[in-house]
């Protein structure tokens, strides 16, 4: 027995309270790392697989949002036509300037050429390609005013659609994180306004911020479409911010004394992007229909600037023997409205995890 002990190695564990060897080493050592059964480990996080381990690469919800709209067609369909249309009218009119000489407010000195051509017609009524869209009453093309009215349009549907957000959001996030009788009193003034119709909202505004220049007109335009597009804005906000207010991380902002204003704007307004992203995208096809509209009474763009509404305006008067001249401007706008109409049901869709179809 004492031999046994004697050739015993000293790396080895002692024996056990019976005398026997015990079986070989439970534990080893790897380099900084002891592998041992789980019931020797210390806790948990002690416990490791030995088989390897695959990293899971994360993601954001704006990353999954975008890649749950492009798996709809209809909103791929739209970002394409939006951005064509948008591109063509950003371009469109100075490369026409410099290929063929012809603006939106060109008139032809030539008779022959100052009158309304159908689309792909010289005035002797041969097949050209100068003017795909024909012309106006007095020879301007058609093209050229059609891209150029984007423009306006566009840039009237993007900065009254800003002017609605900065309103809304922050008359909406005020009145929902206030609450009480401040929330009361200011929600009562929407639905105030809700009763008006916005024509007349507008024409008031209009005429108590009298423009005469051309510029001043639109940047008037602006401004009255924009307050009269917020007060939808203002009731999702509120929603959003009535359901945030009470969460762990506002409660936890407003121990550590952060003011109100920060945490409305800082903390509140981010975590409610979603909803309001969708109802941007869906108002700048609204303030572009109500721009037309108003433009068609005369009340919006004015000459010499022109606008797809305005465009509608004047073809809407020659329709029975120039149809050319309301077809293409009422195509294009069309085709812009359901095309952002598409792009903001799909976005809808994407941000919203109840309603995502996978």
């Amino acid at each position: 027995m004492n031999d046994e002990f004697s050739k015993k190695d000293p790396n080895e564990p002692a024996l056990t309270p019976l005398g026997t060897l015990p079986e070989p080493p439970v534990r080893s050592r790897e380099g900084n790392t002891i592998h041992t059964a789980p019931e020797f480990a210390v806790g948990e996080g002690d416990v490791r697989s030995t088989d390897p381990i695959e990293l899971l690469a994360g993601g954001s919800l704006w990353r999954d949002a975008w890649r749950r709209l492009l798996r709809s067609k209809l909103a791929v369909f739209g970002m394409i036509v939006a951005v064509t249309i948008t591109v063509a009218s950003v371009i469109g009119p100075s490369v026409i300037k410099r290929a063929t000489g012809y603006a939106y407010d060109f008139i032809p000195k030539d008779d022959r050429l100052a009158r309304s051509l159908p689309p792909f017609r010289s005035p002797d009524g041969k097949f050209a390609w100068s003017h795909p869209m024909g012309t106006d009453t007095v020879g301007r093309d058609i093209l050229a005013r059609v891209l150029s009215g984007g423009q306006i349009s566009l840039m009237v549907a993007l900065i009254a659609t800003l002017v609605s957000l900065l309103i809304g959001v922050s008359y909406g996030a005020t009145a929902g994180y206030l609450g009480g009788r401040i929330d009361d009193v200011m929600m009562r003034v929407v639905d105030v306004l809700y009763s008006l119709p916005y024509v007349i909202i507008v024409i008031v505004l209009l005429a108590l911020l009298p423009a005469k220049t051309p510029t001043g007109q639109l940047a008037q335009l602006f401004f009255a479409l924009g307050a009269v597009s917020w007060l939808t804005m203002a009731r999702i906000v509120r929603g959003q911010v009535m359901s945030l207010k009470n969460q762990e991380f506002v409660l936890a902002a407003r121990a550590t004394g952060v003011s109100t204003p920060r945490i409305i704007f800082r903390h509140l307004v981010p975590n409610a992007l979603g909803p309001v992203i969708v109802y941007a995208t869906l108002t700048i096809p609204s303030i572009m229909l109500s721009e037309a509209f108003l433009s068609f009474l005369g009340l919006g763009v004015r000459p010499p600037r022109v606008s797809w509404g305005l465009l509608a305006a004047d073809g809407a008067q020659t329709l029975a023997i120039y149809p050319w001249q309301l077809i293409f401007p009422g195509m294009t706008m069309a085709l812009m409205l359901l095309s952002l109409n598409f792009v903001g049901d799909g976005l809808r869709d994407a941000l919203d995890p109840q309603m995502r179809r996978e």
